[in-house]
């Protein structure tokens, strides 16, 4: 039993580890922040006692100091004959810096973590390991390099300095040991040897490692910027004694540094918080300074040296999701205001303002407000949720019932805690209105309003009547003409009608349907204001016709096929001989590929579209581009995904011949033994084998619990097909048992297929034979090249960003998914060459709402 367990632990250590890992890291995460809260509040009283010049010292030095721990980056990638942008080295330390505080093994284990944005320069995982490995080398020797003098200094000088010692003499064992590994991996010594025999798999990884030829001159420049680092480490104390007006010695600074920074590397947990304010107080104390001095200049200390490059590292990986923040926190603000909007009339106002506003305000006017900002809070809970998903109508009606909740917090009971809440909020919905694109509709905008207004005069009348006409026993009230209009106008607008009380149980049912007419009218006019926008009509005939004609001049693809088909919306250029083929859905114009143009133009139809869906409130994504078109798209800085990638096949390298295409030979002469053959059918197709198709296809969908899909594909048409080269199947009795549809392929000398599908009891080989009789027709026909089509999910080899990671671990692991596995294994028999595709989009936020967008685009709508 124990070895049961043992083994099946075995086999899924790596998934626990990887859990017990981000377990600890959270558990470390809120001891860190628990055990600095009292630092935390008194960095505010010693700052606010410092001197300013001294203190933007010290921000500039911790400047410098970022500055040059990145330079010791780029020299480091130099230093192995790469390059690696300052803005990119600059992200990578500052991230790094930020997770070595959280990570068991503080700088170390920091170094495995490489951001999107150095993948993205094609650097590999053993480069970035390489020029890791140099930074972090040249990072000790330069605290052995300063270290060593300042220890030689100090021996003259009064105190103990004992641990500062041991620590040195630990880091020169450790420098030691690192040289003496690298030289004996080098020269294949002893424990290289070692190595080969105990654990041989892990040698590649070594010799690669270490294959990297080191350039001297960018070396010692990566040892002076570190001394530079060193030297701000020391300023940075000197400076912190300076803004506390208490003197200081560069002898002082100097030890005290060198003692923090070793213990920084002995005990790297939390690198080394708390045992490094506890000694490097300790030490300034030797030199004359109080306690509570020394630990003042500690803390400042600190605050330069850690506080401002954590903090500068947080808001890197904030910045990372800059476009996310930027739409969801305007939406949680007005979600929260909506929330305190009705608590603040649920709870008791405070009594000596209620009795100050009085004195200025009549009780009527604050009971009416209360309703309001009840109202208003509603609608803004409501609001949210279509604030979220970037709609101007919901902007504007969030901007306006802020300003109704500033006005109104104030005129209830002079709530300003609140009213500073919605005028926060106003602020930031006025600086992230760019965010919000999408309209609403015309149609059910004008319909909204009339058909409010409509209701609004009904609610008027049936409160006018019946107020006038009722009997005085339900309200004890014999109303006049002018009370009568102006309770029904208070019902409407949801208010109380404060002196009128129902006495029956009819009268209670009279003010219950006049509040709901109301309500009904209100909520009937916000929903016509975010109801997005409308899709339009599909395209004219003639649309598709000039469509086509493009297509034939311009078309260069293998789905350019698909992008006149009947499910498409057309944009056709002003200035140019294009067009753009795309479908709507949930605020995105969705595009298949890219503008079909002259390559010279694409750019300008690019901005053409994109200017074009703003003015409809629609954001851009274009679905399965080629990686050479990227560069189109990275003229207007938009991201890409990659989301899979395409097969193709070179026919003068496919042969039947060989090893390794044994399994397809046997497959082959088993559908022959059992007396199945191919043949290519030439249009026009008789109506019935187009029936028989039908019935293969409608099997297939069947028996594999799918439906017709479109955008990027096409459906089983029977007009459609019929006039197209299908490659068929046939049993020994002469029963279709699988087809596949040649469709038209605007790539140069290359061809394609649509459908391929077979019936529930066809052999698995059928499927191959199609292929390759696909390949006698291409060769037929003077091609070069089969397009079989894309793999999803496939070929994520290095994910460049989260998103890609997440495809990847969906393709190697959820079940959901293994189809994919199995298509990617059946078109390696044939591919020569896998072309990336990609998914290009806005921002980061869109990622959140594009997959539902893009699994609508795809559905077979009746039209």
């Amino acid at each position: 039993m124990a070895s049961k367990l043992l083994a099946d632990f075995r086999k899924t250590g790596k998934t626990y580890w990887r859990e017990t890992l981000a377990a600890l890291f959270l558990l470390i995460a809120v001891f860190f922040f628990r055990s600095e809260r009292a630092e935390l509040r008194s960095l505010g009283t010693h700052i606010a006692n410092a001197n300013v010049a001294w203190m933007w010292m010290g921000a500039i030095v911790t400047f410098l100091y970022i500055v040059l721990q990145s330079g010791m980056y780029v020299t480091s990638f130099k230093a192995i004959s790469n390059r690696l942008p300052w803005i990119h080295a600059i992200e990578l330390f500052l991230k790094r810096n930020f997770l070595s505080v959280f990570l068991p093994a503080g700088g170390i284990s920091s170094l495995a973590y490489s951001p999107g944005s150095i993948r993205k320069n094609g650097l590999t995982k053993m480069q970035v390991h390489q020029a890791s490995g140099i930074y972090a080398f040249v990072g000790l020797l330069t605290v052995f390099i300063v270290g060593v003098p300042v220890l030689v200094y100090s021996f003259f000088q009064s105190g103990n300095i004992l641990r500062p010692g041991q620590s040195l003499f630990i880091l020169f064992l450790i420098l030691g040991t690192v040289y003496q590994v690298f030289r004996s991996f080098r020269q294949k010594g002893r424990l290289y040897q070692w190595l080969e025999k105990k654990f041989p798999k892990y040698i590649p990884y070594v010799n690669e490692l270490l294959s990297a030829s080191v350039s001297r001159k960018q070396f010692t420049y990566t040892i002076l910027l570190s001394l530079g680092v060193e030297c701000c480490g020391i300023a940075h104390i000197f400076i912190a004694a300076k803004a506390l007006g208490l003197p200081a010695t560069l002898s002082a600074s100097a030890i005290a540094y060198i003692v923090s920074v070793l213990l920084m590397i002995v005990s790297p947990f939390l690198r080394g918080l708390g045992a490094v304010e506890l000694s490097t107080a300790y030490i300034l104390s030797l030199y004359g300074y109080s306690p509570v001095n020394a630990l003042a200049i500690t803390i400042l200390y600190r605050l330069f040296e850690f506080w401002l490059p954590l903090l500068a590292g947080f808001f890197s990986y904030l910045w990372k999701g800059r476009h996310v923040f930027a739409r969801v926190f305007p939406a949680f603000l007005v979600f929260t205001l909506g929330v305190v909007n009705v608590l603040s009339v649920i709870t008791p106002p405070i009594g000596e303002r209620l009795r100050l506003l009085r004195q200025f305000i009549p009780l009527n006017s604050i009971y009416a407000t209360n309703a309001m900002v009840s109202l208003v809070g509603v609608i803004l809970l409501v609001t949210a949720t279509y604030l979220i998903r970037g709609l101007r109508n919901a902007w504007v009606i969030a901007v306006m019932l802020s300003a109704l909740s500033l006005s109104g917090h104030l005129f209830k009971a002079l709530d300003y805690e609140e009213a500073i809440l919605a005028a926060f909020v106003m602020i930031v919905l006025l600086a992230s209105r760019k965010q919000y694109r999408l309209k609403a509709s015309r149609q059910l905008f004008q319909l909204g309003i009339k058909a409010a207004m409509s209701v609004f005069v009904a609610v008027i009348i049936f409160g006018f009547i019946g107020f006038y006409f009722i009997d005085k026993r339900h309200f004890g009230i014999d109303f006049s003409w002018k009370q009568s209009f102006l309770f029904s106008v208070r019902s409407f607008l949801l208010m109380d009608s404060e002196g009128i009380k129902p006495v029956t149980h009819f009268g209670h049912e009279f003010i219950w349907i006049a509040h709901f007419l109301g309500f009904f009218a209100w909520g009937f006019l916000v929903f016509t204001l975010l109801k997005p926008y409308f899709h339009r009509k599909p395209s004219a005939t003639s649309s598709i016709e000039k469509a086509h004609e493009l297509v034939e001049r311009f078309g260069n693809s293998p789905v350019d096929h698909f992008k006149t088909y009947r499910d498409k919306l057309f944009y056709f250029s002003d200035k140019f001989e294009a067009f753009v083929a795309y479908r709507i859905a949930n605020g995105f114009a969705i595009v298949l590929e890219e503008p079909v143009c002259e390559d010279d133009a694409k750019i300008a139809v690019l901005q053409e579209f994109d200017r074009h869906c703003h003015k409809m409130g629609l954001k851009t994504a274009f679905y399965r581009v080629d990686e050479t078109s990227i560069s189109y798209f990275t003229y207007f800085k938009k991201q890409k995904l990659l989301i899979g990638q395409e097969a193709v096949l070179e026919l003068a390298k496919f042969t039947l011949e060989g090893r390794e295409k044994k399994s397809l030979r046997n497959g082959q002469n088993s559908l022959l033994r059992k007396g199945y053959h191919a043949s290519i059918c030439p249009p026009p197709l008789q109506k019935e084998l187009i029936g028989e198709l039908k019935q293969v296809s409608n099997e297939w969908l069947q028996h594999n619990g799918k439906k017709e899909m479109v955008f990027s594909q096409g459906v089983f048409d029977e007009k459609e097909i019929g006039q197209q080269h299908v490659i068929i199947i046939r049993d020994e009795m002469g029963k279709l048992k699988a087809f596949l549809n040649v469709i038209p392929d605007f790539a140069p000398e290359e061809c394609t297929y649509d459908l391929i599908r077979k019936t529930a009891d066809a052999p698995g080989g059928c499927m191959d034979a199609l292929i390759i009789e696909l390949v006698k027709y291409a060769r037929e026909k003077k091609l070069k090249w089969i397009n079989l089509g894309l793999v999803p999910m496939a070929g994520i080899e290095q994910p460049g960003n989260t998103a890609e990671r997440l495809i990847r671990y969906a393709y190697e692991k959820i079940k959901r998914f293994r189809h994919y596995t199995g298509l990617r294994e059946f078109k390696e028999k044939y591919a020569t060459t896998w072309v990336n595709k990609y998914l290009v989009y806005e921002n980061d936020f869109d990622l959140i709402q594009l997959p539902a967008a893009l699994n609508k685009v795809m559905q077979l709508s009746t039209r």
